[in-house]
């Protein structure tokens, strides 16, 4: 008896090997798509909750600070705050 290719056997475990390669390779880009998905709905999250709330306020510069002390003190040497309207702007300006 002569035997031409691999015979009903052998075909049936090369398309076994071959529909499991195909399977575990799918596998694999199904599982990297889905993990891309999901980093990248993470970062949406992220960003819209970034733009949702709003940004603290700039503390005033330093100089401004200094400028409105130096002008309180200026106003007291000139006779127009008392030592006490001077001690509660300045409490002002230093807390604020």
């Amino acid at each position: 008896m002569n035997r031409r290719g691999p015979g009903l056997l052998g075909t049936v475990a090369r398309t076994a090997v071959v529909a499991g390669t195909a399977s575990a390779v799918g596998g694999r880009v199904r599982q990297h798509q889905q993990e891309k998905f999901a980093g990248q709905q993470a970062e949406q999250a992220a960003q819209a909750q970034a733009a949702q709330q709003p940004a603290p306020p700039a503390p005033p510069p330093a100089d401004d600070t200094i400028s409105r002390l130096e002008r309180l003190a200026g106003l007291k040497s000139q006779g127009i705050l008392t030592d006490e309207e001077f001690a509660a702007e300045k409490a002002k300006i230093l807390s604020g």
